[in-house]
């Protein structure tokens, strides 16, 4: 039976991207450089809509499985998918990347794959138009104690707390994960998603997480202090490991070794997408690794340099040689 160093559980969207100049977007009612949440048959409007499309896999705890998985983490990530083209796209695109897929794409159903109409504009700006379709019905059901139950590492996506299902699933992976002697932590996600369900947020960090992982913004919506310190103070009194990533102003720490602040190099992105999924990644590469606390931010900043160094949330460059050759990874 395989026994995963990291087991990620979230959506399981197809980014859809293409270029598009700003008439377009205002021909097509698209909001410019925003994330908004469609219906289906906008969905399908925009869908047919782009030309020259591309697709690739994405979800932000996907990404990070997929970056931790590039370092070389035995790695697997739960999510949804139909039997449709998107979706057993989804799936091969996965695994292709060395990301175990566990759930095999459902048959039949109404709900088609989830997938993220991504215009990219001449500026550089994303307009995203996602329709979270059958992702966002992942249920217990979809949680196997076979994978959660050998998970030394298990990264939970926020999101998913918007529907019950999803808050059972994220408990039963939990609870399953630590049964077998694994750690569990969440990425939060969005502060308008911890607004949404800010107790059963606190309550499942302080009874079930052993790590957080989020920006400023995150963090400091889970008490709201209005002070970034005693935001983090209170996060760190209810869970061992908490990270705050906050842009240019680094990253900070707090763990039973007490408060870390790490630095960052300020360079400017060419797309900061998916700049707190690579974080992440490399974070938790270092954590499987039992690195000390500083190594695992400097791993996890390097990943998320080379991500806003060019368009897309996944890396391009080997990072894995590339932190090799830094003295960061053995």
């Amino acid at each position: 039976m395989t026994t995963y160093d990291l087991v990620g559980i979230g959506n399981a969207v197809v980014d859809v991207i293409t270029q598009s100049d700003d008439s377009f977007l205002d021909h097509m009612g698209i909001e410019k450089g925003i994330m908004q949440l469609v219906e289906r048959d906008r969905a399908e409007v925009l869908y047919a809509a782009m030309s020259d499309r591309v697709q690739t896999p994405g979800g932000a705890v996907a990404n990070t499985i997929a970056g931790a998985g590039a370092l070389g983490l035995d790695a697997a990530f739960i999510g949804r998918v139909r039997d449709d083209a998107l979706g057993l796209f989804y799936a091969k695109a996965m695994e292709d990347d060395g990301v175990g897929f566990v759930n095999p794409p459902v048959t039949g159903g109404e709900l088609p794959s989830s997938r993220s109409m991504i215009f990219v504009s001449p500026d550089g700006e994303r307009s995203m138009n996602t329709y979270l379709g059958i992702s966002s019905e992942l249920g217990t059901d979809d949680v196997s104690p076979d994978v959660a139950g050998k998970a030394r590492l298990m990264f939970l996506e926020g999101y998913l707390f918007d529907k019950d299902k999803g808050k059972d699933a994220f408990l039963k992976a939990a609870r399953t994960c630590r049964q077998g002697g694994g750690k569990t932590g969440i990425a939060i996600s969005d502060p308008f998603c911890v607004e949404r369900h800010r107790a059963d947020f606190l309550k499942l960090i302080e009874n079930e997480m052993d790590y957080v992982i989020g920006n400023e913004a995150e963090i400091r919506s889970l008490f709201q202090n209005d002070d970034l310190d005693a935001d983090l103070a209170a996060v760190a009194a209810i869970c061992p490991l908490v990270v705050c990533t906050r842009s240019g102003d680094g990253v900070t720490v707090m763990s039973p070794e007490g408060r870390l602040d790490v630095g960052v190099e300020k360079i400017t992105p060419v797309d900061a997408t998916g700049a707190g999924d690579q974080f992440a990644a490399g974070f938790l590469f270092g954590l499987s690794r039992g690195y000390a606390m500083d190594r695992c931010v400097k791993i996890g900043n390097a990943c998320a340099r080379e991500v806003i160094t060019h368009i897309g949330p996944r890396p391009q460059a080997d990072m894995r040689a590339e932190l090799t050759a830094a003295g960061l990874i053995d």
